[in-house]
């Protein structure tokens, strides 16, 4: 007998709005129950998913999907929109090459409306889409779904912002998994809830203003009531004042409650908002007890939540620990030291600088803009601000740091971690564009470790530079070279001889130094750990150029005005003529997989660099070429 008797019944949502209401508990423990199984074969996010279950459900079986928009933000809680949407047999490809996204992905199914990855985007899509609808004068809902979290983002207030000025036809539902407000919710909210979105209550309420807006006395005495009682009940001010009609908070594992409310609310005009409380983790012990240790994860144990597969056999930290105790060594070093991070506390490895400089360590939520603005005007004061933050999400403040930090050069040391591909995580997530972005940007010191001891060094050298400077390193372990307790810095600017070879010079830089080295053994080329990307060591290339036929460049990063472009923008202006091949990610969006096979398909490991210094070679250096 089938451990799953009403899930299988359902291939999409039209599958779904022919249960019986009646049904539709039953089908969340199927549900849950099904998507534990799953993550642990898979490994991926999980403890969000499991606090939207019961939401996911009411919002598919509310509304006609896909006709009807959905939009997820960010898309960690979308596994059971998937599991409902025709890729339940396909979750055990979740992540893997070849497989389905982590993240919702438009050409994946029609019912993923919006291909997201990184937060507090899904109203402003929602409400583009909202507009578009109402230009085309269709007949369609749309809903935008979007954490607590998320909510700490300034573009997510623009949007509200945005849409209630526009009287939108817009459902925006907040999904809140602060247990400090859990006290909200039960009988009396959910009832609540029911009444106040109700047609009886909306319509009364409507006539009751122009009755007594004939009496301005008395309408500004009931205005006065109708806020205050909701003021002592409703946490919704804030978004009544944006222009949005407020319900909630309700409770989000209540599905009859969900059903109704989003019944209700399905046949209001207007910008709505929806406060649905719900609890990470749900359904499953452990992640119940420690949600951010199940954000993500690999693969484990379904019943008892142990991982599978442990930590690989590494003697040293990684990347990211290594950072996370330089920053407490150098903060012990130097008083002015600051740690910022927007929301990546245990992502970025501030857990004990977090606990041990408590007064000295600034979260600001998903604000990387503010993060980096923060951070000059700290600058300016005299202080020292690090910007602990993954290469992605430092896109989303280049402004403020060529803006606020590069053109007053003021000294902010951003320590970008996840440079390179990611992994399972895929595009969305992938550090492949940095070197690029901030290598244009005047002022900026820029540096790529080759291994974990380099990274310290280079830490050090960015935070005692006079100016902002960048160490970009990736997830993961490095070579395994053992950093030290020291503080100590490198020469700016100065790469290292790693191999003396002939013919072929090799600059690596960051990550791909270990593989450069590797192909230059076997096919005895000359390497180069570059170190520095900006500046750059010249006089090194140009010593280089004299003795060598050919020049290799090889980074974890898009070729397009990366690293090796750099190199052969020197070359260029000192009229020197080499063939130059120039080795990174290719000009387009590489796909969720595993990490390292991903860069044996772009060219990135021993042997693709060695096929590329053969290639070279075999034709007698007759013309440069770029391979991509």
């Amino acid at each position: 007998m089938s451990k799953f008797p009403l899930l299988e019944r359902i291939d999409d949502a039209d599958d779904l709005r022919q249960l019986a209401p009646d049904q539709l508990a039953p089908l969340a423990d199927e549900l849950r129950a099904f998507l534990i199984q799953s993550v642990g074969q898979t490994g991926g996010h999980l403890a969000s998913g499991l606090g939207t279950v019961e939401l996911t459900i009411a919002l598919h079986y509310v509304f006609d999907t896909p006709h009807d928009r959905l939009v997820w933000d960010v898309g960690h809680q979308s596994y059971p929109h998937k599991i409902l949407t025709g890729r339940r047999d396909r979750m055990q490809t979740l992540r893997q090459s070849g497989g389905i996204a982590g993240f919702p992905k438009r050409d994946e199914s029609p019912y993923d409306t919006f291909g997201v990855g990184h937060s507090s985007t899904s109203i402003s899509a929602a409400l583009g889409m909202a507009l578009a609808t109402r230009q085309a004068d269709e007949d369609r809902e749309v809903v935008a779904v979007i954490g607590d979290g998320a909510m700490t983002a300034g573009m997510a207030f623009e949007a509200l912002n945005h849409a209630g000025a526009l009287d939108a036809n817009l459902l925006v539902v907040l999904n809140d998994n602060d247990m400090s407000i859990s006290a909200n919710v039960g009988g009396l909210s959910n009832y609540l809830a029911r009444i106040l979105s109700g047609k009886l209550y909306l319509t009364a309420r409507e006539g009751s203003k122009k009755v007594l807006s004939q009496l301005p006395s008395m309408w500004e005495l009931a205005k006065r009531a109708e806020e205050h009682m909701k003021g002592m009940v409703i946490p919704g001010t804030l978004f009544e004042e944006l222009g949005f009609n407020y319900i909630g908070p309700i409770d989000g594992h209540d599905l009859d409650t969900l059903v109704r409310t989003l019944g209700n609310l399905k046949s209001l005009d207007g910008p709505q908002f929806l406060h649905v409380v719900t609890k990470k983790g749900k359904g499953f012990a452990p992640a119940e007890e420690n949600p951010c240790a199940f954000h993500g994860v690999g693969s484990y144990d379904p019943d008892t939540g142990e991982p599978l597969n442990p930590r690989p056999d590494h003697t040293g930290p990684t990347y990211t620990e290594v950072f996370g105790d330089w920053i407490c060594d150098m903060a012990a070093a130097d008083e002015r030291l600051i740690g910022i991070t927007p929301a990546m506390r245990e992502g970025s490895g501030l857990v004990r600088f977090s606990e041990e400089y408590a007064d000295r360590y600034q979260d600001v939520g998903i604000a990387e803009q503010h993060a980096v603005t923060l951070a000059a005007g700290m600058a300016c004061e005299g202080l020292k601000p690090v910007v602990a933050i993954y290469s992605t999400f430092l896109q989303r403040a280049y402004d403020q740091l060529i803006h606020d930090v590069a053109i007053q050069n003021l000294p902010v040391l951003f320590a970008i971690d996840r440079a390179g591909l990611v992994g399972a995580d895929g595009p969305t997530h992938a550090g492949n564009l940095d070197l690029s972005y901030l290598r244009c940007v005047p002022n900026m010191l820029i540096m790529a470790p080759a291994d974990e001891a380099e990274c310290r060094r280079m830490l050090s050298t960015g935070f005692r530079h006079h100016g902002p400077a960048a160490v970009r390193y990736p997830r993961g372990f490095g070579p395994g070279v053992q950093p030290g307790s020291d503080l100590d810095t490198l020469a700016e600017g100065k790469a290292e001889l790693r191999r003396q070879g002939q013919g072929v010079a090799i600059l690596a830089f960051g990550s791909m130094v270990a593989p450069a080295e590797a192909a230059g053994a076997e096919c005895d080329a000359t390497v180069v750990n570059m170190r520095f990307i900006k500046p750059l060591d010249e006089a090194l290339i140009l010593q280089l150029a004299k003795d060598h036929d050919a020049f290799v460049t090889v980074e974890e990063n898009v070729v397009a005005g990366g690293a090796g472009s750099a190199v052969s923008e020197c070359l260029a202006a000192h009229g020197i003529h080499l063939p130059l091949t120039q080795l990174g990610l290719p000009d387009r969006f590489v796909e969720h997989g595993d990490h390292q096979q991903l860069l044996s398909a772009c060219g990135l490991d021993a042997t693709g660099i060695r096929a590329a210094v053969e290639a070279l070679r075999g034709d007698h250096l007759a013309r440069p070429r770029a391979i991509t």
